[in-house]
Protein backbone atom coordinates (compact mmCIF):
# COMPACT_ATOMS: atom_id res chain seq x y z
CA UNK A 1 0.00 0.00 0.00
CA UNK A 2 1.48 3.33 -1.01
CA UNK A 3 0.19 6.78 -0.22
CA UNK A 4 1.24 10.34 -0.88
CA UNK A 5 1.38 12.47 2.21
CA UNK A 6 -0.89 15.44 2.74
CA UNK A 7 0.54 18.91 3.20
CA UNK A 8 -0.59 18.94 6.85
CA UNK A 9 1.22 15.66 7.57
CA UNK A 10 4.36 16.93 5.84
CA UNK A 11 4.39 20.07 7.99
CA UNK A 12 3.76 18.08 11.18
CA UNK A 13 7.07 16.21 10.88
CA UNK A 14 9.33 18.58 9.04
CA UNK A 15 11.19 20.21 11.95
CA UNK A 16 14.15 18.32 13.34
CA UNK A 17 16.26 19.57 16.22
CA UNK A 18 19.10 17.20 15.47
CA UNK A 19 19.34 15.48 12.11
CA UNK A 20 21.57 12.70 13.46
CA UNK A 21 20.86 9.07 12.60
CA UNK A 22 18.78 8.37 15.72
CA UNK A 23 16.79 11.60 15.41
CA UNK A 24 16.14 10.91 11.75
CA UNK A 25 14.95 7.39 12.57
CA UNK A 26 12.65 8.72 15.29
CA UNK A 27 10.98 11.05 12.82
CA UNK A 28 10.32 8.11 10.51
CA UNK A 29 8.90 6.05 13.38
CA UNK A 30 6.56 8.90 14.36
CA UNK A 31 5.34 9.25 10.78
CA UNK A 32 4.87 5.47 10.50
CA UNK A 33 2.97 5.27 13.81
CA UNK A 34 0.50 7.95 12.72
CA UNK A 35 0.10 6.33 9.31
CA UNK A 36 -0.56 2.91 10.82
CA UNK A 37 -3.10 4.24 13.32
CA UNK A 38 -4.95 6.10 10.55
CA UNK A 39 -5.10 2.81 8.63
CA UNK A 40 -6.67 0.73 11.38
CA UNK A 41 -3.66 -0.57 13.32
CA UNK A 42 -3.55 -0.47 17.11
CA UNK A 43 -0.07 0.36 18.41
CA UNK A 44 0.95 -2.00 21.22
CA UNK A 45 4.57 -1.00 21.74
CA UNK A 46 7.39 1.08 20.28
CA UNK A 47 11.13 0.58 20.38
CA UNK A 48 10.91 -2.80 22.12
CA UNK A 49 14.34 -4.06 23.24
CA UNK A 50 15.45 -7.28 24.83
CA UNK A 51 18.98 -8.55 25.31
CA UNK A 52 21.41 -8.63 22.43
CA UNK A 53 18.85 -8.83 19.63
CA UNK A 54 18.37 -5.12 19.12
CA UNK A 55 15.04 -3.39 18.72
CA UNK A 56 11.67 -3.71 17.05
CA UNK A 57 10.51 -0.25 15.95
CA UNK A 58 6.75 -0.78 16.21
CA UNK A 59 4.58 -3.63 17.47
CA UNK A 60 0.94 -3.29 16.44
CA UNK A 61 -2.19 -5.33 15.92
CA UNK A 62 -4.27 -5.46 12.78
CA UNK A 63 -7.30 -7.73 12.80
CA UNK A 64 -6.10 -11.13 14.08
CA UNK A 65 -2.39 -10.37 13.56
CA UNK A 66 0.33 -9.09 15.82
CA UNK A 67 2.58 -7.12 13.48
CA UNK A 68 6.26 -6.57 14.10
CA UNK A 69 7.17 -3.56 12.02
CA UNK A 70 10.55 -2.25 10.92
CA UNK A 71 10.60 1.38 9.77
CA UNK A 72 13.13 2.56 7.21
CA UNK A 73 13.39 6.22 6.29
CA UNK A 74 15.48 7.35 3.33
CA UNK A 75 16.24 10.51 1.41
CA UNK A 76 17.87 8.72 -1.50
CA UNK A 77 17.94 5.35 -3.21
CA UNK A 78 21.70 5.69 -3.79
CA UNK A 79 22.35 2.72 -1.49
CA UNK A 80 19.15 0.86 -2.38
CA UNK A 81 15.52 1.12 -1.42
CA UNK A 82 14.47 1.24 2.24
CA UNK A 83 13.26 -2.38 2.17
CA UNK A 84 16.63 -3.52 0.85
CA UNK A 85 18.23 -2.15 4.03
CA UNK A 86 16.50 -4.88 6.06
CA UNK A 87 18.89 -7.73 5.38
CA UNK A 88 18.93 -11.34 6.49
CA UNK A 89 20.61 -10.72 9.86
CA UNK A 90 18.23 -7.88 10.77
CA UNK A 91 15.25 -10.05 9.85
CA UNK A 92 16.52 -12.90 12.03
CA UNK A 93 16.99 -10.54 14.97
CA UNK A 94 13.46 -9.16 14.57
CA UNK A 95 12.05 -12.70 14.47
CA UNK A 96 13.93 -13.66 17.64
CA UNK A 97 12.74 -10.49 19.37
CA UNK A 98 9.16 -11.19 18.28
CA UNK A 99 9.20 -14.56 20.04
CA UNK A 100 10.72 -12.93 23.12
CA UNK A 101 7.95 -10.31 23.09
CA UNK A 102 5.19 -12.94 22.74
CA UNK A 103 6.64 -14.89 25.67
CA UNK A 104 7.29 -11.80 27.83
CA UNK A 105 3.76 -10.49 27.31
CA UNK A 106 2.34 -14.00 27.85
CA UNK A 107 0.33 -13.78 24.62
CA UNK A 108 0.26 -17.50 23.83
CA UNK A 109 -0.20 -18.67 20.26
CA UNK A 110 -0.88 -15.72 17.95
CA UNK A 111 -0.86 -15.01 14.23
CA UNK A 112 2.30 -13.02 13.62
CA UNK A 113 3.32 -10.92 10.66
CA UNK A 114 6.51 -9.05 9.82
CA UNK A 115 5.98 -5.76 7.98
CA UNK A 116 8.20 -2.96 6.77
CA UNK A 117 7.20 0.69 6.45
CA UNK A 118 9.26 2.53 3.86
CA UNK A 119 9.32 6.32 4.11
CA UNK A 120 10.97 8.42 1.46
CA UNK A 121 11.48 12.15 1.50
CA UNK A 122 14.10 14.82 1.34
CA UNK A 123 16.16 16.91 3.72
CA UNK A 124 16.25 20.67 3.60
CA UNK A 125 18.58 22.14 6.21
CA UNK A 126 17.18 20.95 9.55
CA UNK A 127 13.93 19.69 8.01
CA UNK A 128 12.77 16.32 6.72
CA UNK A 129 10.03 16.60 4.12
CA UNK A 130 8.35 13.20 3.65
CA UNK A 131 7.01 12.41 0.20
CA UNK A 132 5.74 8.84 0.37
CA UNK A 133 4.91 5.97 2.72
CA UNK A 134 4.82 2.37 1.58
CA UNK A 135 3.55 -0.36 3.91
CA UNK A 136 4.82 -3.80 2.92
CA UNK A 137 2.75 -6.45 4.70
CA UNK A 138 4.35 -9.90 5.12
CA UNK A 139 7.70 -8.45 4.05
CA UNK A 140 9.53 -11.47 5.46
Amino acid sequence: MSASLTTALKKQYCMVESMNKRGFGSIGENIATDYLEKNGFTILDRNYRSGRYGEIDIIASENEYICFIEVKTRTSSLFGTPIEAVGYEKRQKIKALAWTYIKYKNLGVRNMRFDIVEITGRRRNEEFLPDNINLVRNAF
